[in-house]
Parts: C-alpha cells; structure tokens; sequence
C-alpha cells in the first residue's frame, strides 16, 4: 500500500473589510438626518473638507413649505407636558406641587401611573393621605381616566366624570372585565339578573371609553422631525426618483491645505499629515456619492415593481423580498438591507419607510400572481364590516369567502391578518338584542 503526499492549491475570494469599505457601509445605512450630523462631525474634525455653503436657514425653511422635502414632525406637546401644565393652575401649594410632579413623573406613555401611593409617599417624604389627595387631583384632569393603575379604575373615572356610573357597571368593572374580552356577555347577564341586550348596551358604553388615554399625546422625543431621504414624484405619467441630499452640506477639499503637499520646504511630518487627511476626505466624499447612486438605484427598482401600489393603493402592493431587488439591481441583499433601513419614501400617496414596500405574499388561485398581506387585509376587513353583527363571520368563513376570490388562505393565517389589524375573534364581535 502506498501513501503519496501531495500539495493542492486552491484559489479564494475574500472580501478584505477596509477601513474606506467599513465607512462606506456604515454611511450607505445612515438616514439623511444622521449623515447630516455625521458630515458636520467630520467638517470639524478635518480641516482638509470644507463646505461653500454658509449656514442655509432659508432653504431649509423653504424647503419645509415645499413638496420636496417635507419634514413631518409631531405636533403639540407630551402627555406629562400637558400634565404639569395643569398642576400648575390646579395646585399653589409648594409641597404638593412637587409630589404631583413625582406622581406625573411615573405616569406612563398610556396615562397609567405605574408605582403605589405608599412607594411615592416613601420617595417624596409626605404621607400618604397627601399623596392621596394629589393623586385624586391629577384624575381630574384631561385626558379623562389619567393617573389610574389599572383599567377598571381607568374606565370607572371616565364614568364618573360622565355622570354615567351606574352599579351594574361597577359589578362589570369590579368583577367581569375578563368575561367582556372574551364575549362571554351570556354570564355576565345570569351574574347581574338582566338580560343579554342589556349587558350588550352596557358592554358597548364601555367601549365608547378609552382604555389608554395617554396614547394621543406624542412621547418624550416623538417631536424629532421625519425628513423623507428620497421623493417619488410622478411627472407625465412616469416616477421619477430623487435622492434627498438637498439639506446635506456639499464637502470641497481646502486649497490652502492641498498646496502643502507641492511646497518643497514643507515639513515631512505636516505632508505626512495632508496626505492622510486628504485621503480621510476623499473616501468621505466618495462613499456619500457612492450612497446617492446605490439609493437611487435600490428604490428606482422598489418604485418599478410596486407602480401598482403608486396608482391604486393598497390593493395593487406587490410582494418584493431584498432577494427581488438585489438581482434586479445587480447589488448584495445586505447592501439592499442597508439602503432601505431607517429610511422613508415621500410618494404621491404620503410618506412611507421603505421597508414598508418589502414582503411576501400568498400566490392566487391562478398562479400567476401573489397577493401581498397589505392586499389582503383591506378584504378581511371588508368582509368584516359587512358581516350580520348578530352572526358574524367565522375566521374559517372568512376563509372560504376569500378562497371563492381566488386567494387560498388558512383559517390561522386569516386569524393572524384579522389580530394585526385590531379586530377581535367572533365572540367578541357577535351583537346581542
């Protein structure tokens, strides 16, 4: 038996992670706002780049009024600004004052105040009557049901402040807000000796209240403008694409710098520290043209393929996956991925975050074409609407009604489109008389 020892050589090809290749990704993945903020980072810290644009308040200011560009921001102020706003005209009293500030303080995005009296007593230094009564005061302000710790409460204050609050609604708040999420209105009314149509028109005063009264009020940091990076505007019947790098400052290399490099007498030390500077700025410059182009390129493909969703909304939204664009536009899904994320499209039909233009979808009877999620759902909820209140639709019903359109779903897939879109399950739905 012999035994022969040999050398093969193999040939590989590695994609070597750069220092200039590092940046360029990192800056591909930015929004405009932070390459904004990047850019003036960097203006600072190299004295090589410079920017010939002064200060452009005008422009930025025009821009805002005009269609390109648009900034949308949250309007108005947060629910514990409008809160301490009035604890200051309800309470003049110092100590109270500050006590209510702590109390507004642990009041949560959802206008629940999630700490006990007896923790807030202990961390103001007061007594817990005198946390009472802050507290009592700062549930009498707007929204109605604010400061309340759990939902019962929460539904019992805005009762309260209507006049409505009768006792069989205290017995549904005390004990049977599980038996109203889970439609069970048949025990309800055997519990409280009335009959189903009433519990029904108690149930339904109920829903008219809200179980979150802090959601319409923005969140601490929620006012930060959404400037669109790119604008899709439709011109003689086709869409045009436009990457927004209007508000971005325009970088140039300083000439006084760059002469050092040419002058003789020049210090080795200082051309040594040009040069690495300039090719710092170069790269910069390079890697945001470099992310105009693969923008562009990556959303000219998105806007090709969900034209449909351009002309007729959510019925005509595609299914894409990153897959779709990066053969279409010869780049890596990952450089797809970072093209996409944190961004947002203004379209003709407002302004959408490109990952919103990404999904799969269910393939039709036909086969020809799928239905995307985004399709289906405005189908499940129409159905919904139209449905006999008092014999609502199955989620296998529903099924069969959409299979009959040509779009095969399964009763669980039907289930999980009906929870994203907020509507409850049968039970819950049925109307009794």
């Amino acid at each position: 038996m012999q035994v022969g020892l040999g050398q093969q050589i193999e040939q590989s090809q590695r994609l070597v992670m750069t220092p200039e290749l590092r940046q360029a990704l990192a800056i591909l993945q930015m929004n405009t706002l932070e390459l904004s903020l990047f850019i003036g980072r960097e203006l600072v810290q190299n004295p090589l780049l410079e920017s010939p644009d002064p200060p452009r308040e005008r422009e930025m200011a025009e821009r805002r009024e005009s269609p390109f560009g648009r900034e949308i921001q949250a309007e108005g102020p947060t629910l514990q600004e409008h809160l301490e706003l009035q604890l200051g005209l309800a309470l003049s009293d110092g100590l109270r004052r500050s006590v209510g500030r702590y109390i507004i303080g642990n009041i949560d995005d959802k206008g629940y105040l999630r700490s006990d009296p007896a923790e807030i007593a202990a961390a103001t230094g007061v007594g817990e009557e005198i946390v009472g009564e802050v507290l009592a005061t700062i549930q009498s302000f707007d929204p109605p049901g604010v400061g309340a710790r759990d939902l019962a409460e929460c539904l019992r204050i805005q009762l309260c402040r209507q006049g409505k609050l009768t006792p069989h609604l205290e017995r549904i708040l005390e004990d049977h807000l599980p038996d109203v999420a889970a439609g069970r209105l048949h025990r309800i009314a055997q519990r409280l000796k009335v009959t189903v149509g009433e519990v029904q028109a108690m149930v339904d005063r109920l829903k008219e209240l809200a179980p979150k009264p802090g959601t319409p009020f923005g969140r601490e940091g929620d006012n930060r403008p959404i400037l669109p990076d790119v604008i899709i505007e439709q011109i003689d019947g086709e869409y045009l694409v436009l990457v927004n790098d209007g508000l971005l400052p325009r970088l140039t290399i300083n000439r006084t710098y760059r002469h050092i490099l040419n002058e003789e007498g020049a210090p080795g030390e200082a051309k040594a520290y040009v040069e690495e500077r300039l090719h710092s700025a170069l790269s910069l410059i390079r890697a945001i043209e470099q992310r105009r182009l693969t923008l562009h390129k990556v959303v000219s493909a998105i806007v090709e393929r969900q034209r449909p969703f351009l002309e007729q909304g959510l019925a005509g939204l595609k299914p894409m996956t990153l897959r779709d664009v990066a053969l279409k536009t010869g780049v890596h899904e990952s450089t797809v991925s970072r093209s996409v994320a944190g961004k947002y499209a203004q379209t003709p039909r407002g302004i959408f975050e490109l990952k919103f233009f990404f999904g799969s979808g269910v393939r039709t009877a036909t086969g020809e074409e799928k239905a995307t999620a985004g399709a289906i759902k405005p189908l499940i909820r129409q159905l919904i609407d139209g449905e006999d209140k008092h014999h609502p639709l199955s989620d296998q019903q529903i099924a069969e009604s959409l299979h009959e359109q040509g779009i095969p779903l399964s009763r669980r897939t039907v289930a999980k489109y009906r929870e994203e879109l907020g509507i409850p399950p049968t039970a819950q739905r049925r109307r009794y008389r």
